[in-house]
């Protein structure tokens, strides 16, 4: 609450006796709207405070410290000019108004600081020996070096004041002012706890929404990992049957000895592949799902107990008994309050070359971020059986899948990095549009063009829409570095290298 023109008056009554005929020694600006002036009279420093931010307008003395920002602020350096070492002849309050002037005597002449303490629009200003504006620190800034007009009187004051000190005690020098600063201190400190609740709340629930949006990611993984579960039973009697297997056989008929009843099995084949590769196969989708297992339980367990965490300080925020830290007093709550709002962040991602994700059936997907990693991507990573994928029709990035020679693009992954193609494209506003995809030997350097530009053959057509919940999961699943991978990132990454 502003200070009233009652309170105000008594402030004056009470200071203006103490530091007429002072010294200017010390001029700062903790805050964007708090002055503090150091008065020196003989035997004593008196610390005077001039705050005219609308719900705290006031001017009296202080004991209390402030911090004070590392380079003086313009306004505090233009005071610093036109008032160090001046001498106070005198402070005045204009009648029945909430403005005060400090009329003093420097090497320049005579300066006048104006504040205007109304609420709303208050100011403190530096006039010169004419009246003239020399600058002001907050409205209004076309007016300098314009006579200085007081604002205009409103009819009443509708807006919230402080009309009595609180309490005080007459065995102090000050009691008005003391009164009206531990007042202050209270209400910024309980204004700094305020702000720290609603920022806590901000960071929380962005917290919460965002660690759901993980877990779904995570359990949706682990339940498409979870089909593989069988393959290394699959794989087991394969072997077992190797020299019974046909080549070309689309399935093969056995028997499940793991079963204690020994039932009859069949197991698909791809007849396409060797009886050894189908069984490499299986094998290979059950490590998937170890790799799986290993990497998403520890984390989803991890993200349960966050949002357990989470939910619990936000029910305590909202009910009203949750406290920011503590500090070594209260200009510092506010400052430890805030820089502790943060959550803990995850590992920073991978900054080298090219994005990089995994795709839903564990393939390495990379995207160029710019014309130079496009063309680093295709003309110096890529390999000629690669996918290569692109956005027709417009600018966007080269979208690369590493495939193991001969071959075929999983149907998840040819989506997944469609996704992706479109993602980061000039079609991503429309949220949906055609992407072109081929293998990268059909791929080749459009010469005279821009970096990037490139030629395309044997091209086919995907349409495709943004999916949203696809690429939560794959930006989910991106890569980072070694140091804070799991072991499902790290199992993945070997196997793209080994291709």
């Amino acid at each position: 609450m502003a200070l009233s023109s009652a309170v105000l008056r008594q402030v004056i009554e009470e200071i203006a006796p103490a530091l007429q005929g002072g010294w200017v020694q010390k001029i700062e600006q903790p805050s964007e709207c708090t002055l503090l002036f150091q008065v020196r009279v003989p035997g004593r420093t008196h610390r005077l405070l001039i705050n005219c931010e609308p719900k705290m307008a006031r001017l009296h003395l202080t004991e209390g410290r402030f911090p004070n920002p590392p380079s003086p602020p313009p306004f505090c350096r233009s005071l610093r000019a036109h008032l160090l070492g001046a001498k106070i002849d005198a402070i005045a309050q204009v009648p029945d108004d909430r403005i005060v002037k400090l009329v003093c005597a420097s090497r320049h002449g005579r300066r006048t600081i104006v504040c205007e303490l109304t609420g709303k629009h208050s100011d403190v200003l530096i006039l010169d020996e004419d009246g003239k504006i020399l600058n002001r620190l907050l409205y209004r800034h076309g007016l300098i070096g314009q006579p200085y007009t007081p604002p205009p009187k409103p009819q009443r004051c509708s807006e919230s004041t402080v009309r009595e000190p609180l309490s005080f005690s007459d065995k102090e020098d000050f009691p008005v002012s003391s009164a009206l600063d531990r007042y202050y201190a209270q209400l910024e400190e309980d204004l700094a706890k305020q702000q720290a609740q609603e920022a806590r709340l901000r960071v929380l629930r962005e917290a919460i929404k965002k660690e759901r949006r993980r877990l779904d990611a995570w359990r949706d993984d682990l339940h498409r990992a979870a089909k593989y579960s069988d393959c290394a039973r699959y794989g087991e009697l394969i072997k077992a049957n190797l020299s019974t297997i046909e080549k070309g056989a689309d399935h093969v008929t056995v028997i499940d000895y793991f079963d204690e009843r020994l039932p009859s099995m069949t197991i698909p084949l791809n007849p396409a592949k060797s009886p050894q590769d189908n069984m490499a196969d299986y094998f290979a989708k059950y490590r998937k799902y170890l790799a799986a297992e290993q990497a998403l339980r520890p984390r989803i367990e991890q993200a349960e107990r966050n949002l357990t965490q989470y939910q619990e300080e936000l029910l305590a925020i909202q009910q009203g008994i949750w406290t920011p830290p503590s500090s070594a007093g209260p200009e510092a709550r506010l400052v430890v309050s805030l820089a502790r709002t943060r959550l803990p962040e995850p590992a920073k991602k991978r900054r080298g070359p090219f994005r990089r994700f995994v795709s839903s059936d564990g393939l390495l997907i990379f995207v160029g971020r710019n014309a130079q990693e496009n063309e680093q991507l295709t003309f110096g990573l890529a390999q000629g059986h690669d996918l290569w994928l692109h956005a027709r029709g417009v600018p966007g990035s080269h979208v690369l899948v590493r495939l193991k020679k001969g071959a075929d693009v999983p149907p998840e992954t040819l989506r997944d990095a469609a996704v992706l193609a479109l993602l980061y494209s000039d079609l991503k506003k429309s949220a949906q549009g055609e992407v072109i995809y081929t293998r990268r030997k059909w791929v080749r350097k459009a010469k005279g063009r821009a970096t990037g530009s490139v030629l395309v053959e044997q091209e086919h057509t995907l349409h495709v829409r943004l999916d949203q919940r696809r690429v939560e999961r794959l930006k989910n699943r991106s890569l980072v570095d070694e140091a804070a991978e799991g072991p499902l990132n790290l199992a993945l990454k070997n196997k793209g290298n080994e291709r």
